[in-house]
């Protein structure tokens, strides 16, 4: 009641939209301090109920608010490996269902879980754990995302040897290649590498299982096989003209931008660059905001964002109360940089001149909903064009790429296109367990690292 909610806010529109440095700014200590007392200690804690690990809001909240960054980073860790990733990227369900959120002022979970990795990194205070003695026991994880890292690092620490087999370059899965710098400098992934290298966990770079060496020779080399390879394959769609160039998968463009700058190899033919181009992104999540903003650091001449279904609601939804997470329109850094934003439109045609992409047609839509409550897509016969040099299609992602391990290996695959695991994670094939996308379907970083710590606790009982 006293002290209101203060976020760290962004850095100045016209100086970031020239780097690729994080656009979130920081808050001084004491300021932190003071955002952390906000935190009520609510008899019912719907933050830790909304948090997919249970970080224990009320305890390290109170602790950075004591001055205790030891003790608050070490209750954090608890429940999380890595809060320096998710103070930064996630979007943070335990502050939507804060009990402040009635009033549309939560406390600063997000950040204040950011500043006291900081802190705690800054002081030394997070440091290597390796075990003590060894199992003898030796498990494969493959794939390096949050899942895969949070799955190594907790069987480590059990005291298994633990290889993590990666396709790309560098470790880090989707944080790495995925993600913008401006969300998340790659330094933040390479000091927890550093971590667990000093642990003891082994890394296999720029080896794809499936390809580079056989899901046969992992089978019968280690005791345990952990399938943590995301939800890789993109939703596409087909309109008329699908096939012209400058159309491209989002992933296509983040990934290649993040290897520009980490001084990756890219073959000049296929470099995508939006200067001087129109760029008309198909989906209005996430994925799309993270296009809209490399865009306009490349230097597009206008950027336009399409969402097929209707514009959601701005502050409250009353379909989505207080504590669930709110579907209510979310406005990212990246849109305040400068982009239209348009709802309701199907993608129609893609048209083009010497099979080079020029224009969009799309259709406005309406959704109705049945006698069943399910919404239905009607066409309205509206139609515009959206004048495109660049398209990038940020729809999601479907399931696992099947081609490879999945299909060689054999395992039995869910009515979704996932590896389908029982409840101790186990997969149709003895020895292999699958973790994160690759078993549940595109999701939350959040939600990824808990079902790589959940799997590291199902296959260290499998070896005991």
């Amino acid at each position: 009641m006293n002290i209101p909610r203060k976020e760290a806010g962004y850095r100045p529109v016209n100086e970031r939209i020239y780097d690729f440095g994080e656009v979130e700014q920081t808050l001084n200590r004491e300021d932190r301090k003071l955002q952390a007392s906000r935190c009520m200690d609510c008899g019912i804690p719907f933050c830790h109920w909304a948090c997919p690990l249970g970080n224990k809001m009320p305890e390290w909240q109170d602790l950075i608010y004591k001055g205790k960054w030891k003790e608050g980073i070490e209750v954090l860790h608890e429940t999380n490996n890595f809060p320096d990733f998710t103070g930064r990227i996630c979007p943070a369900p335990c502050e939507k269902s804060c009990v402040l959120a009635l009033h549309e002022s939560p406390v600063t979970i997000r950040e204040n879980e950011a500043a006291v990795t900081e802190v705690a990194f800054t002081e030394g205070m997070i440091k290597a754990m390796p075990p003590k003695t060894r199992t003898g026991k030796t498990v494969a994880v493959i794939g390096s995302g949050p899942a895969g890292l949070a799955a190594a690092q907790q069987l480590n620490r059990k005291g298994h040897t633990v290889t993590i087999f990666e396709k790309d370059n560098s470790l880090g899965g989707l944080l790495r290649y995925g993600i913008p710098n401006f969300k998340l400098n790659k330094n933040i992934i390479d000091r927890r590498l550093d971590q667990l290298l000093a642990e003891g966990v082994i890394f296999k770079p720029n080896t794809e299982v499936g390809k580079d060496i056989s899901g046969k020779e992992i089978l019968k080399n280690f005791d345990s096989v952990c399938i943590a390879i995301g939800a890789g394959q993109p939703r596409d769609i087909k309109p008329e003209g699908r096939n012209l160039k400058g159309i491209h998968f989002a992933m296509e463009f983040l990934s290649q931008q993040n290897q520009l700058i980490m001084g990756e190899t890219v073959a000049e033919k296929k470099i995508i660059n939006a200067k001087d181009k129109h760029v008309l992104v198909i989906g209005g999540g996430d994925t799309g905001s993270d296009c809209v903003g490399t865009s306009i650091r490349q230097g597009a001449v206008k950027v336009t964002q399409i969402e097929i279904l209707p514009q959601p609601p701005v502050g409250k939804n009353p379909s989505t109360p207080w504590p669930y997470y709110p579907n209510i329109l979310k406005t990212s850094s990246s849109h305040q940089e400068g982009c239209e934003r348009r709802w309701s439109l199907n993608t129609v045609a893609f048209k083009g001149e010497n099979g080079k992409l020029t224009e969009v047609h799309v259709e406005e839509v309406e959704w109705e909903k049945d006698a069943a409550g399910k919404f239905n897509m009607k066409p309205t016969g509206k139609t515009d064009v959206i004048k495109a040099d660049l398209v990038f299609l940020a729809l999601g992602f479907v399931h696992p790429v099947h081609e490879g391990l999945l299909a060689e290996l054999g395992v039995k695959l869910d009515a979704r296109g996932n590896v389908e695991v029982n409840t101790e994670g186990k997969s149709s094939v003895a020895k292999v367990f699958a973790t994160g996308d690759a078993a549940i379907g595109a999701s939350l970083v959040v939600r990824a690292i808990a079902l790589g710590r959940k799997i590291a606790e199902d296959i260290h009982k499998s070896l005991i």
